[in-house]
């Protein structure tokens, strides 16, 4: 089927678009522009935005990068073939200008924009994008999410120069979602010659409306914008080049000395605004937005190869042990919801298995005293000499998790499970999944389709999490095949509950995404994935 032009929706889409889709937007400000006197203000060009952010995540290559706090900057650097409304979940074009699928989509053909060059100057071209998708197999641990997305791909082709062919082994409908995605952002043709490794660490050239200027580990990321830029998203409101002249994104990991930074003007925006900031922040010359992540929520992901893990009973006592409702009242913000599946509600064909994940103490105890764990004097459980102790590997990527994770290692502990919290670093996060040295990792991974189930739990994956081979992987794989939405919903629906019946996983809470903006900035506003796109985005 052929996918044309079509131009940019209007920013007020009907209430009906909202309803049928079922997607994506949940409890943001009543206007996609965070200016407080915006409908009377005219855009101006220049000036710098400071974006105050949590964490670091080593790395400056879009394509290896899961971290919102860079993905933030990093967004603002490439461009992709498609983009996603983050109203309705629509694929529109960006570098493509239209695509062919074939009806048993096991192809896709992308039509792309004449003129486009990257900052070093070299053009856009099928190659290029040839060249991407080939480099994408060996870029290693860090680019996971890439990798998930062009699975099973049996070539990729220069039909012509502005005609690129992606070809799968086997029916493949989630992939034109993918291309909308950071992680198959286009990169130059010197950039993917590069090492993965000397693309973390010196950048990458894209043809985003900013360029990367310099990048401190651990401090800042600063870019500049791109002169003549034109060829932005559809959605995009301003045609050419973006308003802002700089974008200073400064790493503050401490949540109160964001939030006084922005309160005192020496910020303009931050992120992870906690519940504890909230009301500092509230009121005065600053803007609270908020948006519910599609994906994976924030869970406990446990090792199953690990020996008491290996017992579902052990996992499903884990499971309801855990007062989520609790959790989010006392730790999350305003807004934020208890996870309810494996899946937020915010990702297309969600389901609520609400139920399954209901707190539960009794019936846990209950499931231990069954799987032999006995309780000792100290109170912990113990079975032939081994202490149901578990280790919690977490990372500083947003300022909820640590208090999270302290009431989880509370209310487990009731129940005589002894949980043990490591911080590691943020760099650390994609090697502590590869080498399996982990009884359970807390995090989550956002993308506005529900394939990413099997990006994160099929055994013929990465399979982070040591799962068996099982019946959960023939609806993960065939969810991704299928041409029928009815179908898919199903196949997705059934997926979700085997994980969550056999809680391989342990869902806790869905990620609200909350930013601070200071009033004078306008325009920043939310994509599909609840991340930032800075192009229209302005100061006055």
């Amino acid at each position: 089927m052929r996918s044309h032009p079509d131009f940019r929706p209007t920013r007020w889409a009907a209430l009906a678009a909202l309803v049928t889709s079922g997607l994506l937007l949940s409890a943001c400000s009543s206007s996609s522009d965070t200016g407080s006197s915006s409908a009377n203000a005219r855009p101006r060009s220049g000036g710098t935005l400071t974006f105050a952010v949590s964490s670091d995540a080593g790395c400056v290559d879009p394509q290896q990068v899961a971290s919102n706090d860079t993905i933030y900057s990093l967004r603002q650097v490439v461009d992709s073939l498609t983009d996603q409304d983050p109203r309705t979940g629509k694929i529109v074009p960006w570098l493509a200008k239209s695509w062919d699928i074939s009806a048993d989509t096991t192809t896709f053909t992308f039509h792309l924009r004449s003129g486009v060059t990257f900052s070093d100057g070299s053009p856009l071209t099928a190659q290029v994008v040839k060249d991407n998708f080939d480099a994408v197999p060996k870029l290693g641990a860090l680019g996971t999410l890439a990798q998930g997305y062009l699975s099973g791909v049996d070539s990729t082709t220069a039909v012509d120069p502005l005609t690129v062919r992606v070809k799968f082994k086997e029916p493949n409908a989630q992939f034109l979602q993918a291309t909308a995605t950071h992680s198959l952002g286009i990169e130059s043709s010197a950039s993917v010659k590069r090492t993965p490794q000397e693309k973390c660490s010196k950048g990458v050239v894209g043809s985003g409306p900013f360029t990367l200027q310099s990048y401190v580990q651990n401090q800042s990321v600063t870019l500049a914008k791109r002169g003549k830029y034109a060829w932005g998203s559809s959605l995009w409101t301003k045609k050419g080049e973006a308003y802002l002249d700089k974008l200073v994104f400064k790493v503050v990991p401490e949540a109160g000395v964001r939030s006084g930074s922005l309160q005192s003007g020496q910020v303009d925006a931050i992120s992870s605004v906690g519940k504890a900031n909230e009301a500092t922040l509230k009121g005065g010359e600053v803007n609270l937005l908020r948006r519910a992540n599609p994906g994976v929520v924030f869970n406990l992901g446990l090792n199953n190869s690990r020996p008491a893990l290996k017992d579902a009973k052990v996992r499903q006592a884990i499971q309801i042990a855990i007062d989520r409702q609790q959790i989010v009242d006392a730790v999350f913000p305003t807004g934020t919801k208890a996870a309810t599946s494996i899946l937020a509600h915010t990702t297309p064909d969600y389901a609520d298995l609400g139920p399954d994940l209901a707190f539960d103490a009794a019936k846990s105890k209950s499931l231990l005293d069954a799987a032999g764990w006995k309780t000792g004097s100290d109170g912990i459980r113990s079975k032939n000499g081994t202490k149901l102790r578990l280790t919690v590997k977490w990372f500083p990527n947003s300022a909820t998790n640590q208090p999270a994770l302290e009431l989880i290692q509370q209310q487990l502990k009731a129940v005589g499970a002894d949980v043990v919290l490591k911080q590691m670093q943020v760099t650390q996060f994609a090697s502590t999944l590869q080498s399996g040295d982990f009884d359970a990792v807390w995090g989550n991974v956002t993308r506005a389709d529900p394939d990413i189930l099997r990006s994160s739990f099929s055994t013929k994956l990465a399979n982070f999490y040591h799962l068996p081979a099982s019946p959960l992987d023939s609806p993960l794989s065939r969810q991704a095949a299928t041409t029928d939405a009815a179908k898919r919903k199903q196949l997705v629906e059934q997926a979700q509950q085997l994980i969550v019946q056999n809680a391989h996983v342990i869902p806790v809470v869905e990620l609200q995404t909350q930013l601070g903006v200071a009033k004078k900035v306008h325009n920043l506003d939310f994509d599909a994935s609840s991340r930032i796109q800075l192009h229209d985005t302005w100061i006055g």
